[in-house]
């Protein structure tokens, strides 16, 4: 039987390759010249902190981080944002948490979905993980991207250990 393996997470390698070319397009635009503003990964709390002197630089960090991001393959879906914050006197940040992993409601969503899709096959959670198994590998890449496309995922999906 083909099977493969579901995970939820973020490349942390290209993630950190990133935020550095980040750093160095913020380091040599004309708008960011002679400001306070960094893009820097948090890993104890799984977070990216974006700081700058205003809002406006807050924001073009942001899309500069998100083309930054786009080039190496990172999806946005795995990314919540908080709104730009004041924390001090002249410097304002926004905080992008990473999910990885599936928590209930996750479960709950992949469950739905996968019945949704009409697949013939074995899903089972494991370990941070969902195996699902089938005996078309047709019909295991037809519900990986249908689960990756699907307007109601929230989570950025990889597919790891892929079986024939």
């Amino acid at each position: 039987m083909a099977s493969f393996d579901l995970v939820s997470k973020i490349d942390e390698m290209e993630l950190h390759n990133a935020l550095k070319n980040t750093e160095k397009m913020i380091a040599g635009r004309f708008d960011f010249k002679g400001s306070e503003c960094t893009a820097e990964f948090k890993e104890k709390d799984n977070v990216i902190e974006l700081k700058g002197e205003s809002e406006m630089q807050v924001k073009g960090i942001l899309d500069i981080l998100r083309t930054q991001m786009g080039k190496r393959g990172i999806g946005f879906r795995g990314m919540k944002e908080s709104d730009i914050e004041s924390s001090g006197l002249k410097v304002k940040k926004m905080k992008l948490s990473l999910t990885s992993g599936f928590d209930k409601d996750a479960q709950k969503l992949m469950n739905r979905l996968i019945k949704e899709s009409g697949f013939k096959g074995k899903t089972q959670y494991m370990d941070e993980k969902y195996r699902v198994e089938s005996k078309s590998i047709d019909d295991l890449q037809v519900l990986y991207q249908f689960l990756r496309t699907h307007k109601d995922m929230t989570l950025e999906l990889h597919m790891e250990n892929m079986k024939r």
